[in-house]
Formats: C-alpha cells, structure tokens, sequence
C-alpha cells in the first residue's frame, strides 16, 4: 500500500505507471513529490513507489 494524494491504495511500479494511472496521458503541468521530495520527470520512468511511500500527484490549472 502507498498514500497518493491522502488515498491508500495498492500499487507496484514506477512513478510514471502511477501517473499514468491517475491521469492518463495528461503529464504537462504535473509535478510529483515521492515522501516530500519533488521527483524530476526524467526520473519518473526509473523511480520505483514502494509500501509505506507517500505520493503527492499536483497538476497546475489555469484560472482567473
């Protein structure tokens, strides 16, 4: 189990799959910090989510 986003669910792979998971293809303006470290996006595909890890999934929006 891991926390996304204050949500425990089950998950194994990299942070890319769970982007993917949770978005879809939509990656731009997506940030993703691994236990409150911002994780760069070439690094998403090699970094591995693993049990007990917290993952905080921020997409940036546009408003007025």
């Amino acid at each position: 189990m891991i926390t996304v986003n204050g949500e425990q669910i089950a998950f194994e792979g990299s942070i890319a799959d769970l982007v993917a998971l949770r978005l879809g293809s939509r990656t731009s303006g997506v940030a993703v910090a691994l236990n409150g470290e911002v994780v760069a996006r070439g690094g998403w595909p090699v970094q591995q989510a693993a049990a007990g890890d917290r993952v905080e999934i921020v997409t940036a929006v546009q408003g007025g």
